[in-house]
């Protein structure tokens, strides 16, 4: 499922799906006066206007909406991994928080929403919101990202920032703001044609991301999801490629086998022994197996917001972060 992009793939011109029968002006409160319709994991959506009463699920969603400008057309959302970006913070404050976690059925429904939206699809488990086509055969659009459709046969081979530019530009159709989507999409594409223009500098340092250690096995990317494919887009390589796995268990000693030149260190929030980037940074100091790696040794260690490593539209933060890091680790070795 690994992307490469190389610099004669991506370009700024906005070839995005299912966009093409659109268009209309962005103001305040512009947009089309007749319906759309998306598809989303195999699940046709028709949004009659453009929703009012929107509920985001999980943070993955509302970053999605905050960047579009959409929180006047938020009543709800729920469920945060990381703090939400300063950027948009001021928005978010003003938006109900339904749940710490997932709103129940019950809760959602109450809020009365005339569109849902999430990027995990355990958002719509039967102990959390509730089954995605119930609310669709309510008249409730309910939108999944494609990166985790409720079957996995779904999820495109290539998932990574394509897939992510395609969501924004749905997510913007449905409200009538295509020309945010296109601003918005326009700006990340520009940064992935820096990075891949300039990634054969790096010399494709070897890199462990390290997303969690809970229960004492740490959690690293394979070669299935979008750390694999910055990893690509940056110019390294992946020390665990071989695992057929967007995130999977490892130990502590295949990371000091591998001895990595760089490690990516996920930053939750979510309060857990050994979720912060400075209790997994202190653990790699500490720890008699992982002290003398390579990374460890040099400070080649680069915290990273756990929200941007999952597909989002921060993705792209993660990415220039990463691309900084092996660019400076490969100055330090001319």
């Amino acid at each position: 499922m690994r992307i490469i992009i190389s610099a004669g793939v991506v370009t700024a011109a906005l070839v995005l799906t299912g966009c093409a029968s659109s268009t209309s002006s962005d103001g305040p409160a512009s947009g089309p006066t007749t319906g759309t319709t998306v598809t989303s994991c195999g699940t046709e959506l028709s949004v009659p206007s453009p929703p009012e009463r929107a509920v985001t699920l999980e943070q993955g969603a509302t970053e999605v909406m905050l960047a579009l400008g959409l929180q006047d057309r938020m009543i709800g959302t729920s469920y945060l991994t990381d703090a939400v970006a300063p950027e948009w913070s001021d928005a978010y404050a003003g938006i109900p928080v339904l749940a710490d976690q997932y709103p129940t059925t019950e809760q959602l429904r109450e809020a009365d929403p005339d569109f849902v939206y999430s990027m995990r699809a355990s958002a719509f488990a039967s102990e959390a919101a509730g089954n995605r086509q119930e609310l669709v055969d309510l008249g409730v659009p309910a939108y999944l990202s494609a990166n985790d459709c409720e079957d996995q046969t779904l999820i495109p081979d290539e998932v990574g920032f394509d897939a992510i530019l395609d969501e924004v530009s749905d997510v913007a159709r449905v409200f009538g703001v295509e020309e945010r989507g296109r601003a918005l999409v326009a700006e990340q594409r520009a940064t992935l044609d820096e990075v891949t223009a300039a990634a054969a500098d790096t010399g494709e340092p070897s890199v462990v991301w390290l997303y969690s250690s809970v229960n004492g096995a740490p959690v690293v990317a394979g070669a299935n999801g979008l750390a694999d494919t910055m990893g690509s887009v940056a110019g390294a390589t992946n020390a665990f490629a071989d695992l057929d796995a967007q995130w999977g268990e490892t130990s502590w000693d295949e990371i000091a086998q591998r001895d990595p030149d760089v490690i990516v260190v996920a930053d939750l929030t979510r309060g857990l022994p050994g979720d912060s980037a400075d209790d997994k940074i202190d653990q790699l100091r500490s720890d008699a197996v992982t002290k003398g790696l390579r990374a460890v040794q040099d400070d080649h260690l680069v915290p990273v917001p756990a929200t941007e490593l999952d597909p989002s539209v921060r993705s792209i933060d993660a990415l220039e972060t990463v691309f900084t890091a092996l660019t400076e680790y490969s100055e330090e070795r001319r």
